[in-house]
């Protein structure tokens, strides 16, 4: 079984910055894509942004410019550094990675979320 932790939420002012991180953590032999979705309230899920396992990046519209995704592949760890946010991103922010599992082959795998709260 696969989990992924998460962590890097919270409560920042409007034109602040967090860094959001997630691992995977089970019997992982490898790891493709990487990337993080986000979910405001009443809304759907939507994309945020994605890194390729050769570090090739793709981000919404929304967030060019302002949010960076980077990834360590020795830690396993996908990242997501957020600045000039704006009361807009508010969201919970899900981590979702790509990953081959000892025994299950291929799975596409969620985070539990973590909530970023940008006030006024």
């Amino acid at each position: 079984q696969v989990q992924l932790v998460e962590s890097g939420g919270g409560l920042v002012q409007a034109g602040g910055s967090l860094r959001l991180s997630c691992a995977p953590s089970g019997s992982i032999i490898r790891i493709n894509t990487m990337g993080w979705y986000r979910q405001a309230p009443g809304k759907q899920r939507e994309f945020v942004a994605t890194i390729t396992s050769d570090g090739s990046t793709n981000y919404a519209d929304s967030v060019k410019g302002r949010f960076t995704i980077s990834r360590d592949n020795a830690k396993n760890t996908v990242y997501l550094q957020m600045n000039s946010l704006k009361p807009a991103d508010t969201a919970v922010y899900y981590c979702n990675v790509d990953v081959w599992v000892r025994g299950s082959g291929w799975l596409e795998v969620w985070g539990q979320g973590t909530l970023v709260t940008v006030s006024s």
